[in-house]
Formats: C-alpha cells, structure tokens, sequence
C-alpha cells in the first residue's frame, strides 16, 4: 500500500548540530509534497518551540509535540489533544526527585500551558533556552505551579548515566498505565501522561484525522521515544546516529543527521 503520510521527528532527525533544517532536507520533503505525500513533526519539543519547524517544512498538518501530548495546528490554531500528567502523579514524582541520592546532579522542567518552569536557571537551562527558543520561568518550589497538571516532566542530567538510572527505578515504580517514561537523549529523562506517545499520537493523526492505516505510514526518528511510532507504521526508519536498540526496531537505517539522512531515506523510499 502506497505511503501516504511521512512523519518526521525533529532534534537529530531533521535539525542537527545547527539547530536549522538543511536545505536539501528540505528540498526532499518538498518533492513528497508534490507528489501529495502529507508530511507531519512529531517531537519531544514544546509546542511553541516547534512552530518555526513545521513552518519551514510547510507542513499542513497538526504539530505532534510534547511526545503527543499536545496535538494542534498552527495554522488555524485548533487543539486537537492535550494530555498532562496528573498533578498527584507530578507531585509525587517532585518528592522523588528531590529525596534521590542524584537531586544535586539534576534539573527539573515542568511545563504548563506551553511555558517552562524550572526551580532556577542553571547552565544546562540556558543551553535548552538557547537550542529550544524558549524563556524559562524560576520558581524556586515547583510545588506552587503544580497544583495545575503538567504537560510534561523533563528530567535534564549531563552526568553520565544517572537519566537512565532514574528511568529504571521509576519503572519500576509506575506501569505503563500510570505513565509514559523514556528518554530523547542520553541526559534528558521524559515524563508524560501514559496515552501520550509519538506512536499512539501518530495513531490519532493517520487513523482518526486522516483516515489512513498504519501501512500508509512512514516515520523517521532517532531515540528512544520514536520507538513507539517506529513501531507503529509500515515503514519506521531510524537514523544512522540511534542508539543500536532504536536502530534494531526500524525497517531500515539511514545516515546519519549530519549527513542529511532524512533526504537519504526519502530519496530511497519515496523518491
């Protein structure tokens, strides 16, 4: 069955080291357009941090963010799903975080209605302002914003493994009823409602808004949280820069970011 819907991670998929979008990644998702191919992001990223991305792949589609929990358009503005965390959960997992034996080597984000709070503005919050376009809020007690669902818990930690040390004793402690826990990169730990996920978020977009299957589907993505939507379409491609487990659940593998390996898989399978 003929692809009739791609849709596209952002952070190491299409925008590398650059933060931008190349041109002939560019110029590659053009040529699927023309052809009537529609073309949708899905990202870990706020939604306003997402916006000039679809803006410059000219998507006509809702912006999957958040890891699918917020769903809407830019172009008309409508909200098609928004899915937080309970603030019960949020505050349980606050006490967790600030009993741990690594409280000292991490940073918190929780984000409401599209802004980022943090307990206050360290050295790796100003790297994710700088790469996300985002201001973030310091509250010091994220107690007193919490007491409102969050759309997303991001767990920031340049130290070695300590992400995945936390994401391994929360699943321990949460199923996967109770929330979605993977990570988008080595040092970044995601919290979110457990519906919300690329794959089911790809599911809502191809199946309820679009009526399409999964057959006439492609993704492309490059961690652990395109997993779910790798998984999910007819044709899932992982880029040449995943870890090897990302690369094991794709169909196929492509270069990697820095060598435009978006434009390389879609010359190969939609060229």
């Amino acid at each position: 069955m003929a692809i009739q819907l791609l849709v596209l991670d952002i952070d190491n998929t299409i925008a590398g080291r650059s933060n931008q979008v190349t041109d002939r990644v560019v110029k590659a998702i053009q040529s699927v357009q023309k052809k009537g191919i529609l073309v949708a992001l899905a990202t870990g990223r706020m939604y306003n941090s997402a916006r000039r991305f679809h803006q410059r792949v000219a998507s006509q589609l809702p912006l999957i963010t958040y890891n699918g929990a917020w769903i809407q358009n830019p172009l008309d503005g409508v909200k098609y799903q928004h899915l937080p965390v309970p603030s019960e959960i949020a505050l349980e997992l606050l006490d967790f975080f600030e009993d741990s034996a690594h409280a000292s080597e991490i940073d918190i984000h929780c984000y409401l209605d599209d802004q980022l709070y943090v307990r206050e503005v360290t050295e790796e919050t100003h790297y994710y302002q700088a790469r996300a376009g985002v201001n973030p809020i310091a509250v010091g007690d994220l107690r007193q914003i919490l007491n409102q669902p969050t759309t997303k818990m991001l767990i920031v930690s340049p130290e070695g493994d300590v992400a995945q040390q936390l994401l391994t004793v929360l699943k321990m402690r949460y199923s996967a009823d109770s929330l979605h826990l993977t990570q988008s990169t080595p040092k970044y730990l995601e919290i979110t409602h457990p519906d919300a996920n690329k794959g089911t978020a790809t599911r809502y977009l191809a199946e309820k808004l679009l009526g399409l299957t999964a057959e006439q589907v492609m993704v492309i993505g490059d961690n652990f949280n395109d997993m779910p939507m790798l998984t999910y379409a007819g044709i899932g491609i992982a880029m040449g820069n995943a870890p090897q487990p990302v690369q094991q659940v794709a169909d196929w593998v492509t270069q990697e970011v820095e060598a435009d390996g978006v434009a390389v898989a879609i010359e190969r399978f939609l060229g």
